[in-house]
């Protein structure tokens, strides 16, 4: 199975269906850009991006392709210092419009600003950036082969993809389009993510990969919209994923697969569970099989040695997320820098505490943090999304107090929220996450 293009040649999956601002083209349609070498492409739409996925394929451009409004004046700054020149379809895009002009080049419909610090190009080469959750962004070093990670035949599916562009997720969709043929991408650009359900349906999207909170929010805003649309295969990544979430899902779609991941820019895919449930077997710690990730707790963090990790990586990666052992289940928590709330010396895990609210059968979403407090140092607070009521349901509405009781009978006394406040819409950021 060819994983990745030749240099001078087209891809495999390339007469694949991409439909992008509800268009249908082919790989092969899409248009040409002249990109320098090495390049930061900063993408305005999923055509920029998609185009430049596949110059890199066939030219092996050194590329780093991010979406334009996650790249900031200061980043740009970096970039061009290492050594990258900055292209974008439009031109506010690369910010200052008197930057270009010395050092400025147009042509292929693009502009460009040249580096500040020319270096020599490492052919091949793709960089990821990092979302930044724990800082500013860093860039990762892969290539093509290390994003392909489904190398196997696979049946026929049209994908949606409705990650940001250059994400580890986005290049983990988009690879199979690119180098399988009958894996058909639709794409779902900024401005259509509220009823993504609706295109999903008029282009036969039969598989589409989203964060829980991307999942959440279609639940949320109209599941009836949701259940329209065909599909075989669902998976769940880049947040931890509980079993609720899960449930709903396979109340929704009860012949489906439904899959989640574990996997980063640092170490790439690292597990992938298809038994719909949250966690995955204690079993498969410190498994050892060719060719695949070993998976490690150390100190409550999970550890991963991988195959895909980004370029300088080896040997064992701390990931910085909490794992613990349940009921012979390894369940990912969330970040250990924020998922561990001290109270009066007691120790509370923040995913721990979401699990239980969103397990009631009238939130949708819910997300917990500590709040500095007298003599405790830290109390336990909650802003929770409830499930709209059903029209003609009997019985109160959802409160803080109800909240509140049900969380006494599930948790000890110090992990009960003592703040809950309801908000109407679940939140989400570009990465599709909701940790704002």
């Amino acid at each position: 199975m060819r994983t990745a293009a030749r240099l001078g040649a087209y891809p495999a999956g390339v007469d694949n269906r991409v439909v992008v601002g509800g268009s249908a083209l082919t790989w092969r349609d899409l248009p040409e850009p002249a990109l320098p070498d090495p390049v930061a492409v900063l993408a305005y739409s999923a055509c920029d991006a998609l185009a430049a996925a596949r110059h890199h394929a066939v030219h092996g451009t050194e590329l780093l392709l991010a979406g334009a409004a996650r790249v900031d004046a200061g980043l740009r700054d970096e970039l061009r210092a290492a050594g990258f020149s900055l292209t974008a379809a439009d031109p506010t895009v690369l910010g200052d419009p008197t930057l270009l002009g010395d050092g400025a080049v147009l042509g292929g419909g693009t502009v460009a600003l040249a580096p500040t610090r020319p270096r020599p190009v490492e052919p091949g080469r793709l960089w990821l950036l990092t979302s930044g959750t724990t800082g500013r962004p860093k860039r990762v070093g892969h290539t093509l082969e290390s994003l392909t990670t489904v190398r196997g035949a696979q049946p026929g599916r049209t994908w949606l993809c409705p990650y940001a562009p250059g994400t580890y997720a986005w290049w983990q969709v988009v690879t199979l389009a690119l180098t399988q043929p009958g894996q058909h991408l639709v794409v779902v650009e900024p401005e259509q993510l509220d009823d993504w359900p609706a295109l999903a349906a008029a282009h036969g999207v039969d598989a589409a990969s989203g964060t829980p909170t991307f999942w959440r929010r279609a639940l949320h805003r109209d599941p009836e919209a949701l259940a329209r649309v065909p599909l075989r295969q669902l998976t769940l990544g880049g947040e931890p994923v509980d079993q609720t979430v899960l449930d709903r899902l396979r109340e929704v779609f009860p012949a489906a697969r439904i899959s989640w991941i574990y996997a980063s820019s640092e170490v790439g895919a690292a597990i992938v569970v298809h038994d719909g449930r949250a966690g995955f077997p204690v079993e498969w710690l410190d498994r050892t099989v060719p060719g695949r990730p070993t998976i490690g707790v150390r100190d409550s963090e999970l550890v991963v040695t991988s195959p895909y990790h980004g370029v300088g990586l080896t040997g064992p990666v701390r990931t910085g997320d909490r794992a613990q052992v349940v009921d012979g289940r390894v369940l990912i928590s969330g970040r250990l820098d924020t998922d561990e709330i001290n109270v009066g010396g007691s120790k509370v895990s923040a995913g721990l505490v979401r699990d239980v609210l969103t397990a009631h059968p009238r939130v949708a979403w819910a997300r917990v943090t500590g709040r500095r407090a007298p003599l405790l140092g830290h109390m336990v607070v909650a802003e929770v999304v409830p499930v709209p009521p059903v029209s003609g349901a009997a019985g109160p509405d959802l409160d803080e107090a109800a909240l509140v009781s049900w969380c006494t009978d599930r948790l000890p006394e110090y992990a009960v929220p003592r703040r809950i406040r309801l908000r109407a819409e679940i939140p989400v950021k570009e990465t599709l996450k909701s940790d704002v």
